[in-house]
């Protein structure tokens, strides 16, 4: 154990607790807005950069360079897909999902923004979105929970289920009592912070290597691109994950204002550009600076050997944090969003009903933060749980063909109908459990066809079934007008 890093860790993690006491004493009478959607005050800068930190979870530090790593050059294709549809999410979604959800009974949640985008009555659509995010936040969440208790273990030597439970405590804590502005705060400090490290790093140790250091890998097709057809296509498939991720696209919900939005857009841009291209140099530099090792490939250890080799103690500990930060950014924003969609789109229109108010509201969804925590904790704890970069995958594919042509059809199809939007969710999420179960050895990522199976049933049921009313589709072209189209 090394006193000078563990220390740095303390301090962080004191910091981070800080931010959630701090909201909850701010805001103790805050609203069921306030704590799930920070009452659409972000600014552009936190915006932005905490829509990227709950992206970017320790899988852009940890998974994804030990991909490259152990891989080669053709796991690229995972940043290229995820750089071009980052890019196009904040382009084509974000300005019009804001405006919508506005325009739609000024939702708060994705599941209330689908239901109120077509004035409807039903809950079916509410009660199968809030079950699919219940399951894949769950895994999302474990992978997140499973890095903290790896770098905690590689750190200072302590048990890494014991230090599951520790991060999962300081997660739980602060998501409990700030809601969507701690999250939202906490995520824009981590964000600077893995951007940091992720510069840092992959520059240190590639002034810092032989002569020849390339020539010495000798896996074939290392420094092939074009490795296979599955690894392009796959690659490429996880841009589509960003169009139906809530814990993302609920930032584009909770700006102030248009003009902030394409400000956001920009930062958000850059920032997430620049971090993929990153990890991808650390996975390459890491390979020639460390060769191949067994135990950082199963582990996904590349960023944090490398980190630990170059400098001394305290910087070490500093940067390390970063992986803490990228963890913790992600399952924070996971749990705050399944809890609002428990609260908002269960709870209180289906148990509850109008009797449901406020504090009662926040305390129903802090006791799904609690719940969800403690069941991913379960999950990551186990020793069949699948590497930290499986367990994302998962619930990524999930997310990304289940909401994405969803979300995509009510912002742009005025046509698009309430039966066509829940039998499109449903289908995306089945055929993509499907296709993981079954036709994994294809090597194509099951997000691909989950998604195009999701459009293609959303489509053809709104086709087949009574066109939207005259309000509803008033109401998509006030909220076009309002997004100054």
């Amino acid at each position: 154990m090394n006193i000078q890093e563990v220390s740095v860790f303390i301090i962080y993690l004191v910091f981070m607790l800080a931010v959630g006491v701090w909201f909850f004493f701010r805001d103790k009478n805050q609203t069921e807005k306030g704590y799930f959607l920070g009452n659409r005050k972000m600014g552009p800068w936190v915006a932005a950069l905490s829509a990227g930190a709950s992206d970017m979870s320790a899988w852009v530090l940890m998974g994804l360079p030990t991909s490259v790593y152990a891989l080669g050059l053709g796991q690229v294709w995972i940043a290229i897909g995820l750089a071009l549809g980052y890019s196009l999410s904040w382009i084509y979604e974000a300005p019009r999902l804001r405006t919508f959800s506005i325009e739609a009974n000024d939702s708060i949640t994705i599941p209330q923004y689908l239901t109120n985008r077509f004035m409807s009555d039903s809950k079916a659509l509410q009660i199968i979105s809030a079950v699919v995010f219940l399951v894949a936040y769950t895994i999302y969440s474990a992978s997140s929970i499973k890095a903290c208790g790896t770098l905690f273990n590689t750190v200072t030597g302590l048990d890494t289920t014991t230090a599951m439970y520790i991060s999962a405590v300081i997660v739980i804590s602060y998501t409990f009592l700030g809601g969507f502005s701690a999250v939202s705060w906490t995520d824009f400090f981590q964000g600077m912070l893995v951007l940091a490290a992720m510069l840092i790093v992959p520059i240190a140790a590639a002034t810092m290597l032989e002569p020849g250091a390339s020539a010495a890998i000798d896996t074939p097709h290392y420094w092939s691109l074009f490795s296979s057809w599955q690894d392009i296509v796959s690659g490429l498939g996880w841009g589509l994950g960003y169009f139906g991720m809530p814990h993302i696209i609920i930032r584009f919900m909770s700006l102030n204002s248009q003009k902030e939005l394409r400000k956001s857009a920009k930062i958000g841009i850059s920032w997430t550009v620049i971090i993929l291209v990153f990890a991808a140099l650390v996975g390459t530099v890491g390979r020639m600076f460390i060769g191949f090792d067994e135990a950082v490939n199963s582990n996904s250890l590349v960023f944090v050997v490398m980190t630990r080799k170059i400098f001394p103690a305290i910087v070490s500990g500093i940067l390390l944090s970063a992986v803490l930060a990228a963890a913790m950014s992600t399952a924070d924003s996971q749990l705050l969003a399944a809890a609002s969609a428990f609260a908002s789109d269960v709870y209180k229109p289906v148990i509850r009903g109008d009797k449901a108010g406020n504090k009662e509201m926040l305390w129903a969804g802090r006791t799904v933060v609690l719940v969800i925590a403690l069941v991913a904790l379960y999950i990551a704890s186990r020793p069949d749980a699948g590497s930290i970069m499986s367990l994302v995958s998962n619930a990524w594919g999930v997310f990304g063909a289940a909401f994405g042509p969803a979300i995509m059809l009510s912002l742009y199809w005025k046509r698009f109908t309430f039966a066509g939007a829940a039998c499109g969710i449903f289908t995306g999420a089945v055929v993509d459990i499907l296709w993981l179960t079954y036709m994994a050895g294809t090597g194509v990522y099951e997000i691909i066809p989950g998604f195009f199976a999701g459009l293609v049933v959303a489509v053809l049921v709104s086709l087949i079934t009574p066109k939207p009313s005259k309000d509803v589709e008033d109401l998509f072209d006030r909220a076009l007008k309002m997004a100054g189209e």
